[in-house]
């Protein structure tokens, strides 16, 4: 009868030591997304008849494929970030602040307005942000040059 008491409490001691709380989420602000080049897209036009008979011109149609990359700005640092699902990205909301957390090699990115679900996004830069530089200009402040 002691030796199961010790025995649960070994298991009981050791699940909750593997159990960790999960990291604090951190928030930011996206700032613009960007349509990317990140690869091309071939098709070509040969049949399998045409193979056989020698009558296709071996016609390559590519297309150049764009991917969705977004800028995370926080307190301290800038993020760029694609997302991971390439066949169905979600279209986050500009503007909007997120929550997110780094998690070994890839960002777990919660957007507030949107739905509120975790989406899992790669880091492509990380730059830091200088206090005395204000923010990335809006298209409503416009892109101004000083003359000296």
């Amino acid at each position: 009868m002691r030796s199961r008491f010790v025995f649960v409490a070994l298991v009981a001691l050791a699940a909750s030591a593997y159990a960790r709380d999960p990291k604090p989420y951190q928030t930011g602000t996206l700032l613009r997304m960007d349509a990317v080049h990140c690869g091309t897209s071939e098709k070509d036009d040969k049949s399998f008849a045409g193979e056989l008979l020698g009558t296709d011109s071996g016609n390559k149609k590519s297309q150049e494929v764009l991917c969705q990359e977004y800028v995370l700005q926080t307190d301290a640092v800038v993020y760029r970030l694609r997302p991971r699902d390439d066949k169905h990205p979600v279209l986050l909301p500009i503007g909007g602040h997120a929550q997110f957390r780094l998690d070994k090699d890839k960002m777990v990115l919660r957007v507030e307005d949107l739905d509120n679900k975790d989406r899992d996004y790669v880091v492509v830069s990380m730059a830091p942000r200088n206090a005395d530089t204000p923010a990335a200009p809006t298209v409503a402040q416009g892109l101004t040059t000083r003359q000296p």
